[in-house]
């Protein structure tokens, strides 16, 4: 019986060790740039330590190696009060309430008693030799100095919940309430859960030691569970994913990270175990079964995550999330349908066993080529003006007409304004205007000039709604942004955050300022934005030219906004085409409206969104080069 509740304990001790490296990788991946977030992955670095040491150490098979596990343990003890105080005195902070003097200096007492008795613990004044003749469990001997570090142990953690305590009463929202008081909660499992208690009550355990295995199994069980609640509160300081993503993402993390490697060190610990009872070598089998547990976990996470995903996080907003979902998986991208695209004229050049095939899309004012396969009348000059005036002196566009040694297959939609055909492009086929084409060969043309509309149809509809999201892009970020300032403290969701909108909308009007006299004037060389760390720091680049330093910086932001691949007059490129050619290129506003087929109305609700594209791209950057290390300033405790 004990010897079951031992190894029950050993596997609950290394799955704890095993969440609390996968919340620290957590919270080092998605919410690094925040204090609360940082101190809590520096809390879960002392977890780690403890329960790492506290498994090798009961697995250890030599009185060495387990008095070395045992003392490492006591590292992570150690400093774990002042971080906890640190951890705490950060989150009162973050309700509005930062400190003068008093708690800083605290603080920097505190990390200072810890070193002090960092230092003492490899000397053998902190704790005596190891104990092994005494159960349930190898112990190391108290002395004076540990019933002192005993002491100071408790009166931080008391110190620290006051702080707690104070951080909760400062909320003044029910969502900031629960959360703060589900880090209250969760914040008991490292400060009760990590402390060796055997120092003090080995001798009363060794006279009951199925209630002592007992009890350590319950205490890891609750230091899990609390860890996981403790996790789940801080992940929503500072960031601005809506809640639902929070949690599924936290979700799959635990799911993917603690569960399954738990699990896994679970049987292959219980499947080693009974191997040796029953006398057996072979060991191949564990490694055989940890192999089946990761890969059958992962399979059932991926199968059965989505309905967990519906059940647990989405409630109402099922089917708005379905939708977003659907959007996901099935929206094609440009470099998709450019695959596609390539597939039909591939397809069509060998079936016409033909040099060439093109397809080329009908703007207001040019034919322009979208994409070709071997050999096209394209790479000729004056092509598209051919093109645009051989479409508009055909009145009833056939099915299909010749041009030179080319074959051009007009593509229609089918659902244009009035009920009427609009033509979307043409396919071209290139060096078969003198052939007759056989019954087979036109059936296969009208197949793949079908499948080229469709691609054509497509990709409108694409470019339509990649240029809503580019629209909606800045004021998603900024409602996010506020949902992130405003997770818990009251006062940043007062009136006066209003503020913000002012912020951005006088970072816009510098930016466009700053672009109307690109090349030169007031409006560059006397602009605020000379004032940003950003444009400081790349004057380093330009001999200490503030207005070429700003120029760059502006060039880099409107890189940011630029898509991928090579540039193109479509819906997805109008917002850099904007900034280019009305900015860079100095364009009239009618001349770059006619070049992008929009109405001049509509060309200025799309500048001011490319506008404030480029205005967060250089706030982000003002905040990168705010943060780097070397740049840090030092922050108000």
């Amino acid at each position: 019986m004990i010897l079951f509740l031992e190894t029950v304990n050993q596997i609950l001790t290394a799955g704890v060790a095993i969440t609390a490296f996968s919340l620290l990788l957590y919270a080092l991946t998605f919410n690094l740039k925040n204090r609360v977030a940082m101190a809590f992955a520096v809390v879960m670095v002392c977890v780690v330590i403890v329960f790492t040491a506290e498994a090798i150490g009961s697995v250890a098979m030599t009185v060495p190696q387990i008095e070395f596990w045992l003392r490492l343990q006591w590292v992570g003890v150690i400093l774990l009060p002042a971080i906890y105080l640190h951890f705490s005195d950060i989150l009162l902070a973050t309700t509005g309430k930062p400190s003068r003097w008093r708690r800083r200096w605290a603080v920097r007492v505190v990390y200072a008693a810890s070193i002090i008795f960092l230092i003492s613990l490899p000397t053998g004044l902190f704790v005596g030799p190891i104990r092994m003749d005494q159960p349930p469990a190898p112990h190391l001997e108290p002395t004076a100095i540990t019933g002192i570090f005993t002491l100071f142990y408790l009166t931080i953690m008391g110190l620290t919940g006051f702080n707690l305590v104070r951080a909760y009463r400062r909320t003044t929202t029910p969502t900031s309430s629960r959360r703060m008081a589900y880090l209250i909660m969760g914040s008991l499992a490292p400060a009760l859960g990590s402390f060796p208690y055997l120092l003090f009550g080995s001798q009363l355990v060794a006279n009951h030691p199925v209630s002592f295995w007992l009890m350590a199994i319950l205490s890891n069980f609750l230091v899990v569970g609390l860890l996981i609640l403790m996790a789940y509160a801080v992940a929503f300081f500072g960031v601005s994913w809506p809640d639902r993503v929070v949690r599924r993402r936290l979700f799959k993390w635990l799911m993917r990270g603690p569960f399954t490697g738990s699990l896994t060190l679970a049987i292959a610990t219980v499947t080693s175990r009974i191997l040796n009872m029953v006398g057996s070598t072979y060991t191949p089998l564990v490694s055989i079964l940890m192999v089946a547990t990761i890969v059958l976990s992962e399979y059932l996470i991926t199968v059965f995550s989505p309905l967990g995903e519906k059940v647990l996080f989405y409630g109402m907003d099922q089917a708005d999330v379905s939708t977003l979902r659907k959007l996901e998986d099935r929206l094609l991208t440009q470099n998709d349908l450019r695959q596609f695209m390539e597939m039909v004229l591939g397809a069509i050049c060998d079936q016409l066993q033909v040099a060439g095939a093109y397809i080329a899309g009908m703007n207001e004012e040019s034919v322009d080529l979208i994409i070709k396969v071997g050999h096209a009348r394209f790479e000729e000059a004056g092509v598209s003006d051919q093109l645009q005036r051989l479409v508009a002196d055909n009145d009833a566009i056939p099915d299909w007409f010749k041009w030179g040694e080319d074959i051009l297959v007009p593509l229609m939609s089918e659902n244009g304004e009035e009920d009427q055909e609009v033509l979307l492009g043409l396919l071209g086929i290139t060096g078969i205007g003198d052939r007759a084409l056989e019954e087979e060969q036109v059936r296969a043309l009208k197949f793949f000039s079908n499948r080229a509309k469709l691609a054509l149809i497509e990709r409108k509809v694409q470019q339509q709604v990649f240029q809503s999201l580019q629209t909606l892009s800045p004021e998603m970020d900024r409602i996010q942004r506020i949902r992130a300032a405003g997770g818990y403290t009251g006062s940043d969701l007062n009136p006066n955050h209003d503020e913000e909108d002012a912020i951005a909308e006088k970072m816009s009007r510098w930016v466009k300022d700053a672009l109307t006299h690109y090349w030169g004037g007031p409006k560059l060389t006397d602009n605020p934005l000379m004032e940003f760390q950003v444009v400081q720091h790349e004057m380093n680049n330009h001999d200490g030219n503030q207005a070429n330093a700003l120029r760059a910086v502006l060039r880099k932001a409107i890189d940011q906004v630029r898509p991928e691949g090579e540039r193109r007059f479509t819906g997805e490129w109008v917002l850099f085409n904007i900034l280019e050619m009305k900015f860079m290129e100095g364009r009239k506003v009618r001349d770059v409206a006619i070049r992008l087929a929009v109405s001049e109305a509509d060309l200025y609700r799309k500048q001011r969104v490319a506008i404030e594209a480029v205005a967060n791209s250089i706030m982000d950057m003002e905040f990168q080069i705010q943060n780097q290390p070397m740049n840090k300033q030092k922050t108000v405790d």
